[in-house]
């Protein structure tokens, strides 16, 4: 999601108003970018830069005018570097503490400069070059037999070094590789190991929840993650579902761990409850939710029976008094089934309220008549080879006395019938049309009426 596919505000990736925050990975909302400082307080001198991929670094600056998202040209072992600046004033003290520094180090280097255009589209330049590169250098690690997996490159901004990022699951011996390397680019070659959280951080993706990995956005730090963590959130332990796209169990499963390990303290610490119940009845735990606090059982003494739905705290009174050799006497309401109950769905619009089905019911209606019509059409058929329906029935006799009473009845015309038979009939009068067959035209001229 970038500014590519719409994702951005009106105020743009580069003033910071990206609304999805795809633009930029790792980034830092600086909620006191409009506070104005004390008179007394001078600006914090140390300022977050980021590069390529989830890398960031402090530096020191005396200049004080940097923005957001602003490029600069900084230190760098051999040459100077292009990065952008990702945080400044008082939130990069939190960012120290995070990261275990202090502000009183000597180690850090210097912002040199801002960056110019030149050096803009030099820091561009070395983007297009990063593809190529990293194709041919796959072409010649797959040359020497190396098994190892290229996954990224990054220039310096001054192209003088070249890092390459690479997973390898045993030791590689890479040296005639960095003298390829060295011959083909004619830079400097460093080769850095990373893992397979850290591949899948550079790389970026899309998970199996719709949205950015959160290595490429947001998460810096890596933690360890076991199998207990799904154990404790009652999760299928199915690598297919469980594991991520570097290949390992997923970081989200500690996000809520805490949570469910606070829940389950409330539940008894057996694998398996068993209740008792009078008239010998026993059931046995066979599902639980750990959120709602409930526990399933499931009868032992009948075959099809329906699951007793009890919360914990009932779970935790019926121990006590089977503890105590009490038998409780299990109530028809207690009984709560897991079968869904049927709920009759209604349908909404916002000019009122519609069936779903009302387009159907006249569906039925039309079809109906229509196979009404059909029949009475079919039995006045004399060629009708169906059943008639018999004549000599009440209803037939009934109606055909009526017809022969209103035969012989005089009919005496109503007042619209006399109003409409005293008045004078107009006809319309017929103009001659000239004929529009000219042989027929030819004729009548030759031999006139």
């Amino acid at each position: 999601m970038g500014c590519g596919s719409g994702g951005c505000s009106s105020g743009g990736c580069s003033s910071g108003g990206c609304s999805s925050g795809g633009c930029n990975k790792l980034n830092t909302f600086d909620w006191l970018a409009e506070m104005d400082l004390p008179p007394h307080m001078k600006p914090f001198d140390i300022v977050e830069v980021r590069f390529k991929g989830t890398r960031k670094e402090f530096y020191k600056s005396s200049l004080v005018d940097f923005f957001t998202n602003e490029f600069v040209v900084v230190e760098a072992e051999n040459g100077y570097d292009i990065g952008k600046v990702s945080l400044k004033g008082e939130l990069v003290k939190l960012q120290l503490k995070k990261y275990n520094r202090s502000e009183h180090d000597t180690d850090f280097r210097k912002i040199v400069r801002k960056a110019t255009e030149a050096d803009i589209a030099k820091f561009k330049e070395n983007q297009e070059l990063e593809v190529p590169t990293m194709y041919k250098a796959r072409s010649i690690a797959m040359e020497l037999g190396l098994s190892m997996k290229l996954s990224d490159v990054e220039y310096q901004g001054d192209r003088r070094k070249a890092t390459f990022f690479y997973t390898a699951e045993e030791r590689v011996d890479f040296r005639e590789l960095i003298k390829r390397l060295a011959e083909s680019f004619k830079v400097r070659i460093e080769m850095r190991q990373i893992g397979y959280r850290q591949e899948a951080a550079r790389l970026g993706a899309i998970g199996s929840c719709g949205r950015e990995l959160c290595c490429s956005t947001w998460l810096t730090d890596f933690k360890i993650v076991s199998t207990h963590a799904a154990r404790y959130q009652n999760l299928s332990l199915n690598p297919l579902k469980l594991n991520g796209q570097c290949g390992k169990l997923k970081c989200c499963l500690n996000f809520e761990l805490e949570s469910y390990m606070e829940a389950v303290k409330e539940f008894p610490s057996e694998n398996y409850v068993t209740l008792n119940f009078a008239e010998n009845k026993v059931y046995k735990s066979v599902k639980t939710d750990i959120l709602k606090r409930l526990m399933w059982f499931a009868p032992q003494t009948e075959i099809g029976g329906e699951w007793l739905s009890l919360t914990v705290t009932e779970v935790r009174e019926f121990q006590e008094l089977n503890k105590k050799g009490e038998f409780p006497v299990l109530e028809a309401q207690e009984k709560k089934s897991l079968k869904p109950e049927k709920v009759e769905l209604e349908f909404k619009n916002d000019m009122g309220i519609g069936s779903l089905t009302r387009l159907d019911e006249k569906d039925r209606r039309r079809n109906t008549n229509q196979r009404n019509k059909n029949k009475s059409r079919n039995t006045n058929n004399p060629n009708f080879n169906g059943p008639k329906p018999n004549q000599n029935s009440p209803q037939n006799l009934a109606t055909a006395e009526n017809k022969t009473i209103a035969a012989t009845e005089p009919k005496i015309p109503s007042n619209n019938q006399k109003s409409m038979a005293n008045r004078p009939i107009n006809r319309p009068k017929h103009n001659n049309r000239p004929n529009r067959n000219p042989n027929q035209e030819k004729t009548n001229n030759q031999n006139p009426s």
